[in-house]
């Protein structure tokens, strides 16, 4: 999940699974014309940028790969891409957020289409209500094609109302579409654990999220097109024009304009200002403030011809769109399989390219994103660094961990702590666990919730002028022997190996790695809590160099969230959260 409402969704689908009742249905019958990527790149300017980089670096490899790791280069890649795209323009979501920082995306999608470029925009149905369902309004405008997977049926008015509506269906509705794809002329693409919204580009006022994203240029690319043209082609995605009309777009934005107004009028009058210099905290649901505006305005498109790729093998895991069942019945709750992509490259007979393909070979023989990389883990020797936000390690990720201490792989492990949690419920399903893994030698760091704190070892996650604000850990990073890097959209929880649909890039490059290994280790020391156990209980010691004093406590969080969870978290499975 990926902001607060995950916390309100998975509450709810732990009521739906309690409940019974019948649910509105969805349309039948409807009108899926296919579409597929660009067969072939050439003759764009996007394939001409990257092949000068390729021979410029006399690269050995066809594919290339960027970190993105703070907001600029990831909201200014995505930029890159609207502004450079001449043929095509293919985004797969999540959530995308009705807010300052998308609104500057989506006005360039616009200016795309008006060009001549065709766009295909999928989105996870979950979060398409009150004002971020403005966003289906693109699905109205010349060359561009917008699609909702798994959708929840019922009105757009309230989150609560569309669950509750299809509460006979929780089966279904609990299991979501979570892959992130940004894909520009079949040639580039951006990857990662990155939604569309202020709090993912350092843009938010009260709450930033940490992420990383990857941009991948060349072959690899090809990859990414053929998993979002599965998902785009599938009978669970349906176009907004079967689900929404125009007139309840229409209506939507008639009750979120005069939110607005009414908000920045109580605003103006509480401060004695004018509407439009109120900068302060929006309320739920309202409309970006001046300063968010002029904050994503700010920004600017990455420069490809400067930007520096590490040419590398790779590899694409990806769920297959059936992972979700498109009606209910036990008998279509098993995953059909996991994609794997092969290395492809013109070095394919070198040494990395060959180690890489039996990685890939091994992943091959998995159902899903996370247990490949659960097959993968089994593979290493050495040293294991992850970040997972969500992190709920099921019976396999649990014993992975085991063989693989068992083999002497040293294994750190860098999440939420219950203050930096943005979904507080899914902390439980982790501490749960927290003393059988520090009991197997799993090193455990839990992310400070401080902006103060995080800035200077993960580069910031956001704020800058807008003031302070909360860090939350969003990315999902595997480092593997030093040597082969994974990013993707996945968590190391059972949610996403059994539920969600994800996708993840693993590039086998040793500078890579290093670059995420520095940087990860580096938020460890000094901006994260380090569990021990001490004399059979927790201890959590201060990151270096913050003044803090160890605690014996979940530092940060309030008592009554800590009661609230131990009272409710018992009740709820690993599985759902």
């Amino acid at each position: 999940m990926s902001s607060i409402f995950a916390f309100f969704s998975r509450s709810v689908v732990l009521l739906a699974i309690v409940l019974q009742g019948a649910c509105a249905q969805l349309p039948q019958h409807v009108d899926r014309p296919v579409s597929t990527a660009l067969p072939s790149p050439s003759g764009t300017s996007l394939e001409a940028l990257v092949q000068q980089r390729r021979k410029a670096d006399a690269a050995r490899f066809e594919s290339g790969f960027l970190l993105l790791g703070g907001p600029p280069a990831a909201y200014g890649s995505r930029l890159a891409l609207i502004e450079g795209a001449q043929k095509t323009l293919d985004l797969q979501y999540y959530a995308i957020h009705a807010d300052a920082s998308t609104g500057r995306l989506l006005r360039g999608i616009r200016s795309a289409a008006q060009r001549g470029v065709r766009v295909r925009i999928l989105l996870d149905d979950l979060h398409s209500t009150g004002r971020d369902a403005l966003v289906l309004g693109l699905a109205y405008v010349p060359n561009i094609e917008m699609r909702l997977f798994n959708p929840l049926a019922g009105g757009r008015r309230s989150s609560f109302a569309r669950m509750l509506n299809s509460v006979g269906d929780a089966s279904r509705i609990q299991q979501r579409m979570h892959n992130k794809l940004f894909l520009a002329d079949n040639v580039l693409g951006v990857t990662g654990g990155r939604n569309l919204g202020d709090a993912y580009f350092g843009n938010a006022l009260k709450g930033n999220f940490i992420d990383v994203d990857i941009l991948a240029a060349g072959p690899i690319v090809q990859d990414l097109s053929r998993s979002f043209d599965s998902y785009w082609n599938n009978e669970r995605a349906y176009p907004v024009q079967s689900l929404v009309k125009r007139e309840e777009l229409k209506a939507i934005r008639e009750r979120a304009e005069q939110a607005d107004r009414e908000l920045a009028d109580e605003s103006a009058r509480a401060q004695n200002t004018p509407p439009a210099t109120n900068d302060g905290e929006p309320k739920p649901g309202a409309a970006p403030t001046p300063a968010q505006l002029a904050r994503a305005w700010d920004e600017k498109p990455l420069d490809l011809k400067t930007a520096r790729f590490v040419w590398a093998p790779a590899v694409m895991l990806a769920d297959q769109p059936g992972k979700i069942p498109a009606d209910k019945g036990p008998e279509q709750t098993k995953a059909p399989g996991l994609v794997v992509s092969q290395p492809g490259d013109a070095a394919g007979s070198s040494r990395r390219a060959a180690s890489l393909q039996a990685s890939s070979d091994i992943a091959a023989g998995s159902e899903t994103v996370v247990e490949g990389l659960l097959q993968l883990i089994g593979q290493a020797r050495s040293d294991l660094l992850i970040i997972s936000p969500y992190f709920v390690p099921g019976p396999d990720m649990k014993q992975a961990f085991a063989a693989a201490r068992g083999r002497g792989v040293r294994i750190r492990v860098l999440t939420n702590s219950l203050a930096s949690n943005d979904a507080p419920v899914a902390h439980v399903g982790y501490a749960r666990h927290r003393e059988d893994l520090l009991k197997l030698g799993v090193e455990l760091y839990e992310l400070r919730s401080e902006q103060a704190s995080v800035s200077n070892a993960f580069g910031s996650s956001g704020s800058g002028n807008l003031g302070e604000s909360r860090s939350m850990l969003h990315s999902k990073v595997l480092v593997m022997d030093g040597r082969l890097l994974v990013v993707g959209s996945m968590n190391l929880d059972l949610r996403s190996q059994l539920q969600n649909t994800e996708i993840a890039l693993l590039v086998r490059s040793a500078e890579l790695s290093r670059a995420a290994s520095e940087q990860i280790e580096r938020g460890m020391r000094e901006g994260s809590w380090r569990v021990e156990l001490n004399d059979g209980s927790l201890l959590w010691r201060a990151p270096e160099g913050s003044g803090l004093k160890d605690t014996s406590t979940e530092p940060d969080a309030s008592l009554t969230l800590r009661l609230l969870l131990r009272l409710f978290g018992p009740l709820a499975p690993d599985q759902l959260l």
